[in-house]
């Protein structure tokens, strides 16, 4: 081969076949320059600039700069636990780290997942959180530096699979010493940090591996920690309120005091802080408030996963608390909470609480209404005569509010609103009227004192039948509910269903004492009447024509939401269940017709109505009651 010619050689004096072959270099190269550009696919540069460790399981191109410019890129591949050393000690020496902390984050993580090294996910939560929160303030990274949001979730990430237990269902929160490529860490986790409300938690679900079903939508709120779904122990009694036994939503934060100055010495302190998503959405770190990663759907999937309200709800429609063995409950979602109104929740026939999750998903990351609003629901046996039912609801309603106004003398109390599907919307309606003896007259000629009844019938009676709206209540919401009846409720099949309903023995030996001792004095045959809920909602029962025409107690305003199957007329239309003439109802301060079957509770219409009913309400009870966020 020639040797190259001299810089100063004449080009006339150059051989032509070297001029030959730089002529067919060129041509076979294209005559492209060392340097340039080319036009690509949109999404081809964007995987080139976007891309992480998280997202494609490849270092970002941060991370490749930072090895290229330390030339250690070959050196990774070919030792990267040695690799991850040197970076390491520099990192320690340098005045800017924070390039190199994210790059070790990255890099970390992508070992400890290949290698199966735990304590490298550890590392790797170190480093993000050095990058994120550096010691001196002029070092803050700029907000909008997409490595800010990676190396959160390299923070949560990692921390969740740094202390996840051998079978990844709960992580392992507690204090003790772990061992790290470079030192040691020792967590401080005080046993008062797992209490809430005067309960433990316990058995902690990282709901970042969790899928969730059932459910329509998923939100989270993107932030620093670990978003867990915690079990509830109650530690004593609790008072006024019946609290859900499901999983709390919570996230867990390790904070690194002094993280760079530690490193140096090779040992690591780290302190667990748990955060309730009810109470707290942002934490303070180094002066600033920083948002906590939170996840409310995946905990209320989870608890109602593991509920029994599922099974109840064809047990308690037939056989009632004599199967079931729960008594009817007034359950809040949450401990009670001052100034925030109570929205009780009521299901309809043959359902349970679980058909509002979508609902109250939905409702409950929604800051300007879970700041005003606290979430109870009803459970009862849909078997049982709506009358004793209605009964029960404004019993434990009374029960409850009175405990809790003489501990809290909360005026949030004072202004409930009160939502009831199907059936339960004819219980919701049955807290607020006044029915003096309309009721009574339904049954008997005789005035209700000179009746001869055993101390427990004439209680049961009083209780069932002289109805006196609750004064704490003041706005309805009814949804697909059967005022003037549902015709399904009187068809053959209905009939011969409800004729397996189990009443409650109190009420079967309340109505043979009527018999035995009133026979002449009641309108009808008791010994043929039909007295479950289902012969209660025929249209043309005596239930439905004496309630129909009660208006609501003075100061209470009622809310329509009436479902419609099909593209035809409203006011022809029904929902599968209801007709929408039964639907209707006068003297409602607003009526939303949503185009949908009998079970609307999860239709986005719906809940969009609803939350416009509550923020209507929140507007109106900082007016009347000084109830102001």
């Amino acid at each position: 081969m020639s040797k190259p010619q001299k810089p100063n050689m004449p080009i006339s004096k150059t051989p032509w076949f070297w001029l030959g072959g730089l002529l067919v270099v060129a041509v076979l190269a294209g005559c492209q320059t060392p340097v340039g550009v080319s036009r690509v696919d949109p999404e081809t540069v964007r995987h080139q600039l976007t891309r992480n460790v998280l997202s494609t399981g490849e270092t970002s191109p941060f991370t490749d700069i930072v090895l290229h410019v330390l030339d250690l890129t070959e050196s990774y591949f070919d030792d990267p636990r040695g690799t991850l050393k040197k970076l390491h000690d520099i990192l320690l020496t340098i005045d800017r780290p924070a390039p190199v902390a994210f790059a070790l984050a990255e890099l970390s993580f992508l070992y400890a997942k290949k290698a199966n090294q735990p304590s490298y996910y550890l590392t790797t939560a170190l480093y993000a959180y050095l990058y994120l929160f550096p010691q001196r303030s002029g070092m803050l990274p700029d907000p909008f530096d997409p490595r800010v949001r990676t190396a959160a979730d390299l923070y949560n990430r990692s921390l969740t699979s740094g202390f996840i237990a051998t079978d990844r269902t709960t992580m392992n929160l507690q204090s003790g010493t772990y061992n790290l490529p470079f030192g040691t860490l020792q967590v401080e986790l005080p046993d008062n940090l797992l209490q809430y409300e005067n309960r433990k938690l316990t058995n902690f679900i990282p709901v970042a591996e969790l899928e969730i079903r059932g459910l329509k939508n998923r939100y989270r709120q993107a932030g620093i920690g670990v978003p867990l779904a915690a079990d509830q122990i109650p530690l004593g009694p609790e008072e006024g309120l019946q609290i859900a036994k499901g999983k709390l939503p919570v996230t867990a934060f390790m904070r690194f005091p002094n993280l760079l100055e530690h490193m140096r010495k090779g040992f690591i302190q780290g302190d667990w802080e748990m955060y309730n998503a009810y109470d707290h959405k942002t934490i303070n770190i180094q002066g600033r408030d920083v948002p906590l990663e939170i996840e409310f759907t995946s905990s209320l999937a989870a608890s109602l996963a593991e509920s029994p309200v599922w099974q109840r709800e064809l047990k308690g429609f037939f056989m009632g608390e004599s199967l079931t063995g729960f008594p009817s409950q007034l359950i809040a979602l949450e401990p009670y909470r001052s100034g925030r109104v109570p929205v009780v929740f009521v299901h309809g026939t043959a359902s349970s609480p679980g058909r509002w999750a979508d609902m109250i998903n939905d409702l409950i990351v929604d800051p300007s209404i879970r700041n005003r609003f606290q979430f109870w629901v009803f459970i009862y046996d849909t078997g049982n005569p709506i009358l004793y039912s209605a009964a029960l609801l404004r019993e434990t309603l009374q029960k409850t509010v009175d405990q809790l106004e003489r501990k809290y003398q909360d005026p949030a109390l004072k202004a409930m609103v009160i939502i009831g599907h199907s059936q339960g919307g004819l219980l919701t309606k049955l807290t607020a009227i006044d029915t003096e003896n309309k009721f009574w007259e339904v049954v008997s000629n005789k005035p209700f004192e000179d009746m001869n009844l055993s101390p427990q019938t004439r209680d049961l009676l009083q209780r069932s039948l002289f109805i006196t709206s609750l004064p704490f209540v003041s706005r309805l919401v009814f949804i697909a509910t059967p005022h003037h009846g549902s015709y399904v409720a009187g068809s053959w099949i209905a009939h011969q269903l409800a004729k397996y309903v189990k009443l409650p023995g109190r009420l079967v030996s309340g109505i043979t004492d009527m018999i035995t001792l009133n026979l002449d004095a009641l309108k009808f045959d008791f010994q043929k009447a039909r007295l479950g809920s289902i012969f209660g909602m025929e249209p043309g029962s005596p239930l439905m024509s004496a309630l129909v025409p009660l208006p609501l107690a003075s100061g209470v305003s009622g809310h329509s939401i009436i479902a419609v199957k099909g593209d035809g007329p409203v006011e022809e239309g029904n929902d599968g269940v209801v007709a929408y003439q039964s639907a209707h109802l006068e003297g409602m301060e607003s009526e939303f017709v949503v185009r949908s079957e009998h079970s609307c509770q999860s239709n986005t219409h719906t809940i969009q109505e609803v939350r416009r009913i509550l923020l209507l309400h929140a507007k109106e009870t900082c007016k009347t009651h000084g109830v102001c966020a």
